[in-house]
């Protein structure tokens, strides 16, 4: 009873977040192109100097690159990243419910998509499906705060199905200097996307 409840409430939070998303405004690539409904993109920081685009790492006792990072690298653009939306429109609007994940996945993972995991070191941070202790949920895409409308420049959101309570994405450092992906309360990576194609991929 209590499972079909909470289906309920995200089938619910999910119409809702697509009647409100419809009229949002369109996600932009940094060329100014609408970002494409499972399309691939970089994800890549607005602020440069303190690492490139996301990625996957191993981390912790992982055997098996789960965990999703910034690469250290500022040169690097990361990992092509897939976002797509279940709802059959053509194209990304802010705020709309995603699926985020890598175009491709190591041997060792289940599925490239991403999930939220729930950790005691850093919180509710993101990683590759096939953990246990996962919050369900969905990602989404708004616009950062900077008081300038016409700059592409993003954050993205996760959004726990039982609550609706969102967070940002930003940066945790561990101690060995991998700059992880976790939910924050207001302190977001922001980031612009860049198309993955055959020739950049």
């Amino acid at each position: 009873m209590k499972s079909t409840m909470l289906f309920a409430l995200f089938l619910l939070s999910a119409f809702t977040s697509y009647l409100s998303s419809a009229n949002a405004n369109p996600v932009l690539d940094m060329d100014g192109d609408l970002v494409q409904n499972g399309g691939a993109y970089y994800i890549l920081p607005v602020i440069r100097g303190k690492g490139g685009g996301i990625e996957r790492a191993v981390t912790g006792k992982e055997t098996c690159p789960l965990t999703v990072v910034q690469s250290r690298s500022e040169v690097s653009k990361g990992l092509p990243v897939r976002i797509s939306s279940p709802y059959l429109i053509l194209n990304i609007n802010e705020g709309l419910v995603l699926n985020l994940g890598f175009t491709s996945s190591p041997r060792c993972a289940p599925t490239p998509w991403w999930t939220i995991v729930e950790s005691k070191q850093e919180g509710l941070a993101v990683k590759l499906t096939g953990y246990e202790d996962t919050v369900p949920g969905w990602f989404k895409i708004e616009k950062a705060s900077h008081g300038n409308s016409d700059i592409n420049d993003y954050k993205l959101v996760f959004c726990e199905h039982d609550t609706s309570k969102c967070g940002d994405i930003g940066i945790y450092i561990d101690r060995k200097g991998n700059r992880r992906l976790v939910v924050t309360e207001h302190d977001p990576l922001v980031v612009q996307f860049q198309k993955a194609t055959s020739s950049t991929a």
